[in-house]
């Protein structure tokens, strides 16, 4: 048995095309279905549906063989004891760095404050601080990053920004442009050697499709 590890929304909509390419594809839907693990039209493969940033921990101790997840979620996991063979280029976005509209983040950078910073990725943002050498206390959230700012909870966020619509309804601007995110295929190594010849041929047919979509 093959088990995938998906997270659901928008990684799980952009694998299935790739799913499909190596002639597998999910029998149920997992935003009506109750189900946590899924069949597919291959008994000897099956998907497991977890929290996004569980995905690199499940394929790390076993849980799954393989699994898709996001680059921002694979650096603050550490990717400890997984394999990454392909950049899939799905779920693209960026980490950015945002504040409000009047903050004058240039300056305050410049006259060397220390910015008080909200994220969920905090290893990515000490990283880029550090890289900086910006002065930052870092505070931790886990959702709606954009209040940290309007609440005076923070100077600053760190998070992922799409289209930037939801910025600007907070009347937040980004400044910074931390670095471009997409989505990994990532691999259990010890798995890799049990049972290589199949998940090897997921991991071609990856390859291939993503490669075909990169020239379409």
């Amino acid at each position: 048995m093959i088990t995938l590890a998906l997270s659901k929304g928008r990684i799980f909509e952009e694998t299935l095309p790739l799913l499909k390419a190596a002639g597998i594809e999910v029998l149920e839907d997992p935003e009506t279905s109750r189900k946590l693990i899924l069949p597919t039209n291959q008994p000897e493969v099956r998907v497991v549906l977890v929290r996004a940033t569980d995905v690199p921990t499940y394929v790390q101790h076993g849980g799954a063989d393989l699994g898709v997840t996001g680059l921002d979620t694979l650096i603050e996991h550490g990717g400890a004891g997984l394999y990454q063979p392909l950049d899939l280029k799905i779920a693209r976005c960026r980490m950015s760095v945002a504040v409000p509209a009047g903050f004058d983040y240039a300056g305050a950078v410049r006259q060397g404050s220390r910015l008080k910073v909200a994220s969920k990725y905090v290893t990515i943002a000490r990283d880029f601080f550090a890289t900086k050498g910006v002065h930052v206390d870092l505070v931790k959230l886990y959702g709606s990053m954009e209040l940290a700012p309007l609440t005076g909870l923070a100077d600053a966020i760190v998070d992922l920004v799409s289209t930037g619509s939801t910025l600007k309804a907070n009347q937040l601007v980004e400044v910074e442009r931390i670095m471009d995110i997409s989505s990994r295929l990532v691999v259990n190594q010890a798995a890799l050697k049990l049972k290589q010849a199949p998940i090897r041929r997921i991991i071609d047919a990856f390859a291939a499709a993503t490669a075909a979509r990169a020239t379409a």
